[in-house]
């Protein structure tokens, strides 16, 4: 899913001189807060930021306006346009060089919390794009969806594991509107992936962080159409929402408990929490009680179960000693290789095959992910290649590849509430390169894991849109997984 504002199809004609229908540059929807700046040159001549106003939702607000709208969602699934006042209006099949240029924060994913009440560092999502943009009335139209070969084969009693899929694996066909919520269910079902259904609730609740009853008579008529099962409600604690302060206590916990009445509300029996403070789990542990929630804390690349950080997670949990916390295995911690889409995204961003073979080999070091990726970087600038020409890839291969050794997922398997089995390719011979599937279901099998397998395509963060069809791959991973844990069945 290429970091960008603007697509093929965004320049519009307007009454005002043009627009830009923009697209969200990241998997899940932001508090329009996030959003620093936005600038626009069109033709190499830069436009005063008093010639934009962004329009959502029926009101408009002028780009110095943005980051104080933490109540406004930028919904995932709508295009706001960028209006721009031009003395020329832009006519229908021109073609004009545009480029975008804009600064946003993800209010969820905190560096370093705030000092003496003021706002904490976040990470940044950098957009700088240049297209050459023909002038459209509207969107582009999405392509037709490809069937599958055969129908999967049935589920039977003896499998030890459950499959499903989380719907973030085709984040970018959902953001670019090729599915609305009931079209990307359907789409699951046709497949024959299920019956587990995991969502962000941060990429599917129009009304995020709300359930609305709206959403909820769409959800259980999906559900009675196609026998879908509730897997795993995935709640992010959005800490940066405030421009000018971090949230407090009180507010992560109000937050937390909204989404876990929502969860409720549609089903889940568990809750992915981003945070395991342990006097915000004292807080909260009461309300997943009432509610009969499961609270799991997701491991995930660079880390593994043995990690600094997640020990003192499983020290927390030893001190409450609740039934109802645990963790969520993400397959990214315990990689063998690079996956081959990132080493092509990041061929397409210019680097050499010397160069992808260096990043390869520092990946594979022990050294932390900070040290490699500096020694990367390092190395880039040393050649006189310019690190930002990768964008967030040079952060992205060492951040969303870890390589800790699947055995290691032992040491914690009572606790593993939640599998995500994280992938990013299937080759010719149905095996992920990068992940050694056949391994992992052996660990898993072996220590008498019997939840689900929640499927997670994470390709898009590397590859451009329509490059393949991510449930198709799902489908593809199914199959390999089905076929891993049925031979461990019969070899245990």
């Amino acid at each position: 899913m290429p970091n960008g504002l603007i697509q093929e199809d965004s320049l519009r004609v307007h009454p005002d001189g043009a627009a830009l229908a923009l697209t969200l540059p990241w998997y899940r929807s932001l508090w329009l807060s996030s959003v620093s700046t936005i600038a626009v040159t069109i033709d190499g001549v830069e436009l005063p930021s008093e010639r934009l106003r962004f329009e959502l939702d029926g009101r408009s607000y002028g780009i110095d306006e943005l980051p104080d709208q933490s109540e406004t969602l930028w919904y995932l699934q709508k295009h706001p346009l960028l209006v721009i006042a031009r003395d020329e209006p832009v006519v229908l099949g021109e073609v004009h060089r545009v480029d975008v240029a804009a600064d946003l924060r993800l209010p969820y994913m905190q560096i370093a919390p705030g000092q003496d009440g003021g706002p904490g560092i976040y990470v940044p999502n950098i957009v700088r794009q240049s297209l050459d943009l023909t002038v459209t009335d509207g969107p582009a139209a999405p392509p037709a969806m490809v069937a599958a070969d055969a129908p999967p084969p049935p589920a039977t009693e003896e499998d030890p594991f459950r499959l499903g899929l989380t719907l973030y694996s085709a984040s970018a066909e959902f953001r670019a509107g090729w599915f609305d919520f009931d079209g990307l269910l359907d789409r699951v079902a046709d497949l024959g992936i299920g019956p587990g259904i995991e969502i962000v609730a941060s990429q599917v609740l129009p009304t995020y962080p709300v359930v609305s009853d709206d959403f909820l008579r769409t959800w259980r008529a999906a559900f009675d159409r196609h026998g879908f099962v509730a897997s795993s409600f995935g709640a992010n604690l959005d800490m940066g929402r405030r421009r000018h302060r971090d949230m407090t206590p009180d507010e992560e916990f109000e937050f937390s408990e909204l989404m876990f009445h929502g969860a409720k509300k549609l089903g889940f029996p568990l809750v992915r929490i981003q945070s395991a403070k342990p006097d915000l789990l004292r807080r909260l542990l009461p309300v997943a009680e009432r509610l009969e929630l499961k609270l799991a804390y997701e491991i995930h690349a660079p880390l593994g179960p043995n990690a600094e950080p997640i020990l003192a997670v499983r020290e927390t949990y030893a001190e409450l000693d609740s039934p109802l916390l645990g963790f969520v295995a993400d397959f990214s911690s315990t990689m063998h290789a690079m996956s081959p889409t990132l080493l092509r995204g990041v061929q397409r961003a210019g680097l050499d095959d010397d160069a992808l073979e260096t990043l390869q080999q520092i990946w594979a070091t022990d050294a932390t992910m900070r040290e490699r990726q500096e020694e990367f970087i390092g190395y880039l600038r040393g050649r006189g290649f310019d690190p930002g020409r990768l964008g967030s890839f040079a952060h992205l291969a060492f951040n969303m590849h870890g390589h800790v050794a699947p055995a290691e997922w032992a040491d914690i398997m009572p606790q593993i509430m939640h599998v995500h089995a994280k992938f990013y390719d299937i080759d010719e011979a149905g095996q992920e390169p990068a992940i050694d599937y056949p391994e992992l279901v052996r660990v898993f099998v072996e220590g008498g894991y019997r939840g689900f397998w929640s499927s997670e395509w994470e390709g898009h963060a590397f590859a451009e849109l329509g490059e393949v069809d991510p449930l198709l791959l799902v489908r593809r991973q199914h199959d390999l997984i089905r076929a891993s844990m049925r031979s461990a069945s019969v070899a245990g």
